[in-house]
């Protein structure tokens, strides 16, 4: 199979085309303008992947993106940081819902060539559903209440692509990821900024680390587990369904803090820094992946202590 990775610079990105090309899967990656290839990827898997420039924002360039003969298209780009939506909504609007349009449109209309359409996996988010004050995890059949900038704009990118899909019979599958992280994420980042805090504070001989508030539970996962999750969903996902990713089980913000120092083998205070608490932050952040497992076989196979010491160390590197 060909496939479209949009986003293919970003941090999942990398550890989906390593993903597909171990499966045998030929990869188109689209880039930011000016952007590089994930660093996930050694020099080998460099060269496997077709590089192409895109810009979400702009029709010319989905449109041209969209001519590019593939099976199907993962859509990964996006403006994914929540801090950086709540600074501007608006642009959040531009590029997750108003992106995913635009390029459903493109894909869609192909139809009208006399083109098969491709699969489009459109990746969401967990955040959709919204506050929560349980530790019951969501199900897809769940009424999504999004409760911030950037959940917002990835609801609107499923409305948009399920509109698409209505009109035009464009394959469409959705993908609500919970929190995840790995090896060569951003600081910006929860996971990573600890670590990052946590390493510091042991260069330095410091006793005590600035943190945020550390009682939301949330389900977290390895980016790896992701990625081949994204893949299994461009085999086999059902078209017209919704799957949450996730492992359906809670951690603690406070006990991946007490995990990260044992990993980097140092042990500090954790102090609360208002200017590092989000307002409205969700409580309980848990999926339920049963249908996704159902019609997968999907399962997360790696353990989250290994996921952290990957992290640590390529801090390091």
């Amino acid at each position: 199979m060909k496939v479209l990775v949009t986003g293919a610079d970003g941090f999942v990105g990398g550890w989906v085309i390593r993903d597909l090309l171990a499966a045998g899967h030929h990869v188109v990656g689209a880039i930011r303008i000016g952007g590089e290839p994930s660093r996930a990827l050694d020099e080998e898997e460099r060269l496997r992947v077709q590089w192409v420039d895109f810009d979400l924002v702009s029709a010319d360039s989905v449109a041209a993106l969209a001519r590019l003969p593939v099976d199907a298209v993962l859509h990964l780009a996006a403006l994914a940081s929540g801090a950086d939506a709540r600074r501007d909504p608006g642009y959040a609007w531009t590029v997750n819902a108003a992106g995913t349009a635009r390029l459903a449109e493109a894909l869609g209309g192909q139809r009208n060539d006399g083109r098969e359409l491709p699969r489009l996996v459109v990746v969401s988010t967990g955040e959709v559903y919204g506050p929560c004050d349980t530790a019951r995890p969501w199900q897809e059949t769940d009424q999504a209440v999004p409760g911030s900038p950037y959940a917002a704009s990835k609801l609107g990118a499923e409305i948009a692509a399920w509109e698409v899909a209505r009109r035009t019979g464009l394959p469409v599958v959705v993908a609500r990821p919970f929190p995840h992280t790995g090896p060569g994420q951003s600081d910006k980042y929860v996971v990573p900024a600890l670590a990052l805090r946590i390493r510091m504070a042991q260069r330095i001989g410091a006793p005590a680390i600035n943190t945020g508030n550390l009682d939301p539970v949330r389900d977290m996962l390895d980016v790896r587990d992701v990625a081949r999750a994204y893949r299994l969903l461009l085999e086999n996902g059902r078209t017209g369904e919704t799957y949450n990713v996730a492992s359906g089980q809670g951690i603690l913000l406070a006990d991946i803090v007490d995990r990260l120092m044992a990993v980097v083998g140092y042990r500090v205070l954790a102090e609360p820094d208002p200017r590092l608490t989000r307002a409205n932050d969700i409580r309980f952040l848990i999926g339920d992946a049963g249908k996704l497992s159902r019609d997968t076989g999907w399962t997360p196979t790696i353990p989250f202590e290994q996921t952290l010491k990957d992290l640590v160390d390529a801090q390091a590197d």
